[in-house]
C-alpha cells in the first residue's frame, strides 16, 4: 500500500464514496478510538512534549496532546486540507459534512437537470 494511503486512508477508498459513507466512516472511527488513547513517542516527540509540559505546566500532560489534536484539526480546516481528502475520499466537503447534505442538494441541482448547452456559435467569431 503506498505511504499516501496508509496516512489518509481516504484516498484509498476511490470514486463513488458518498457523505453517508462519510457519517459511517466517522460514526465507526469515534467508536473505535474509545475514551483513551495510547500513543507511542518517538524521542522528537517526547522531547517537545517536555518541554511543552515544562513551559505550559497544565495539569496533565494529555491536556496538551488533546489541544494539539485541536490545532492540526483547525489547520487542516483553515488550510483547506481537509476539505482536499475528503473530496477526494468522498467527494464531498467538511462544509457538506456538517450540514448533511451535498452542496447539489443544497441547491436543489440534484433535482432539476441541467439543459445541455449545445450552441457552438458561441465560440465563433
Amino acid at each position: 500500500m503506498p505511504a499516501a494511503e496508509r496516512r489518509f486512508p481516504a484516498l484509498a477508498l476511490g470514486p463513488g464514496m458518498t457523505l453517508d459513507d462519510l457519517s459511517d466512516d466517522v460514526q465507526a472511527q469515534y467508536s473505535d478510538l474509545g475514551d483513551e488513547l495510547a500513543v507511542t513517542l518517538d524521542s522528537e516527540t517526547r522531547n517537545e512534549l517536555a518541554m511543552l509540559t515544562s513551559a505550559l505546566d497544565p495539569e496533565d500532560p494529555d491536556e496538551l496532546v488533546r489541544r494539539a489534536v485541536h490545532m492540526l484539526f483547525q489547520r487542516t480546516v483553515e488550510t483547506g486540507n481537509l476539505d482536499f481528502h475528503l473530496r477526494s475520499g468522498y467527494d464531498c466537503t467538511y462544509d457538506e459534512y456538517l450540514s448533511g447534505m451535498t452542496f447539489d442538494e443544497m441547491t436543489g441541482a440534484d433535482q432539476f437537470p441541467q439543459a445541455q448547452d449545445n450552441d457552438d456559435r458561441r465560440y465563433q467569431f
